[in-house]
């Protein structure tokens, strides 16, 4: 046992090269079978720690799974299963989450997850129970997910920076979110920042996507700490770092600046996937650095132009597209697109990504009429046919209209648009808005004096995670209602539907009738 858990634990350092080139030697080398077969002789008489470390190491420095070795050993596992103490469960749990299901392996996890169930209880070593959570997976039932869970809030206090780490990735195996235990693992993650590594950090954010946990504080401490030591990082790390960023929907402002200022400075590292990297991320979360715009617009657009003769058709849709949202035209690579439409080596009738591409291609030539210089800012839109009916979700928000205003005559629902776009109401007023005026008296002649209020109640994942700062795509919208000749307001429908009816009135009407000039604007937040 000796032998081989010394054997796996200078094995597991090497790289994965280095491993196949040392795997080969020891399967190769003449003591290495007859280890084994003194293994296989000696099973039955080995004490119970010696038992289970040479199953996991034999697992892990690959003995085929199908040999009577590994076998034999799982067979005598599981005679020897209730006589295991809770270290020896932990790694006999590690080493079966490793294998492939078979007879004995599928017995042996039954028998163990019942034996676990019952010895939660007594566990009271954090590095035990977080190694039990995450061989236990997703397969669990969820009363022993639950009870893993108490066992770990037992155990809290006493929690390290290297155990909050393993704990947050062991709810992640679980594909469980527990809130308490999280919050104390963001809590000693953030304390205990700057001792973690690159692929740690990474992983944190990682699992907080995969289980959907959104902690704002753990996020801006992990944003701050990556700007605050950029220099120690490389250009593709801190590219990595806003790329998860992304996916979480969070905007780290300073760390987007700073980045921004790199890429200016020495565009030359961006080859075309990080320049598709970085025109999605820049894109969907709505920035674009102040002071430097039309610089940082044109390095992106020089870097793309020098990729036009080898990019795909696919990639060149999305980096138009994700510069389009931003509200830049790329001419060039607009021409290059266009072509490839015409010639029909866009969309492909067999293409899996045909409607979603077919809606950003609409995007594209949407931004190029709407967003062009030569666009003049419409003082009256022609609505296409409309509903009365609205969406459950939106029913308050209509009631509290009618008992604001008075009645159904003083806005409009579900208004379709030119260019595929819908607000939820509209509601017109005169230019010094402090009178609501009827739909019907406004409908047939265009009257510069009339001020048209969008309103679009929005979701929560239309923002930027913990703002009200929109994300590309809506800030998009807004910018092109306004062209269109609307003020947008937008509603966070989520905190709308929480608040009473009468507070929910109190909210509309200071909306509508606010002194300030509280319409939205997606070119405010940049």
């Amino acid at each position: 046992t000796n032998c081989l858990t010394t054997i796996w634990r200078l094995f597991k350092n090497l790289s994965d090269d280095q491993q196949r080139y040392e795997k080969q030697l020891i399967f190769e080398h003449p003591a290495f079978p007859r280890l084994c077969q003194q293994l296989l002789q000696n099973s039955r008489r080995m004490s119970r720690s010696d038992l289970v470390f040479s199953l996991h190491a034999v697992v892990n420095l690959g003995v085929p799974q199908n040999t009577l070795l590994v076998q034999t050993l799982l067979r005598v596992c599981q005679e020897r299963l209730n006589q295991l103490d809770n270290r020896c469960l932990s790694v006999l749990a590690t080493a079966l989450s490793g294998m492939d299901k078979d007879k004995n392996v599928s017995a042996l996890q039954a028998g163990l997850q019942l034996l676990v169930e019952q010895r939660i209880p007594t566990v009271r070593d954090i590095f035990i129970l977080q190694n039990l959570m995450k061989c236990m997976g997703k397969s669990a039932p969820v009363f022993l997910k639950k009870k893993l869970e108490m066992a770990v809030l037992k155990e809290i206090d006493h929690l390290t920076f290297p155990n909050a780490l393993r704990v947050f990735l062991a709810l992640v195996a679980m594909n469980y979110c527990s809130n308490p235990i999280l919050n104390a693992c963001s809590k000693k993650i953030q304390e205990n920042i700057q001792d973690a590594s690159f692929r740690q950090l990474i992983l944190i954010l990682e699992a907080c996507y995969t289980l959907q946990y959104r902690n704002i504080k753990l996020f801006s401490a992990l944003a701050e700490y990556v700007n605050s030591t950029a220099c120690l990082w490389d250009k593709r790390q801190i590219m990595l770092f806003l790329s998860a960023f992304e996916t979480l929907g969070f905007q780290p402002r300073e760390l987007m600046g700073s980045f921004a200022e790199k890429v200016t400075e020495d565009p030359e590292f961006l080859n075309l996937k990080n320049l598709l990297v970085v025109l999605r991320v820049y894109s969907r979360l709505n920035y674009v650095p102040r002071g430097q715009k039309n610089l940082f617009f044109a390095t992106l657009d020089s870097c793309l132009n020098k990729y036009l003769p080898q990019i795909t058709s696919t990639e060149l849709l999305k980096a138009v597209y994700s510069l389009c949202i931003l509200g830049y035209l790329p001419h060039r690579a607009l021409g290059e697109l266009l072509q490839k439409e015409s010639k029909g080596e866009l969309i492909l009738s067999d293409d899996l990504h045909r409607e979603q591409k077919e809606v950003m291609l609409h995007c594209v030539k949407t931004c190029m009429e709407l967003d062009s210089p030569s666009f003049m800012k419409a003082a009256f839109v022609l609505t296409e046919n409309f509903s009365s009916l609205v969406s459950l979700n939106l029913t308050k928000a209509q009631m509290a209209l009618i008992e604001l205003l008075g009645g159904e005559d003083m806005f409009r629902q579900n208004v379709q648009l030119p260019y595929k776009y819908h607000i939820d109401f509209e509601i017109r007023m005169d230019s010094e808005r402090k009178k609501v005026l009827p739909v019907t008296a406004t409908d047939v002649h265009a009257d510069s004096s009339v001020q048209r209020l969008a309103f679009l109640f929005v979701p929560a994942s239309a923002f930027c995670v913990g703002t009200t700062q929109p994300q590309g795509k809506l800030a998009m919208k807004m910018r092109h209602l306004n062209k269109l000749g609307y003020h947008v307001v937008l509603v966070p429908n989520k905190k709308f539907q929480q608040m009473t009816n009468e507070n929910a009135v109190e909210f509309l009407k200071g909306k509508i009738y606010s002194e300030d000039d509280a319409f939205c604007s997606s070119e405010d937040n940049n």
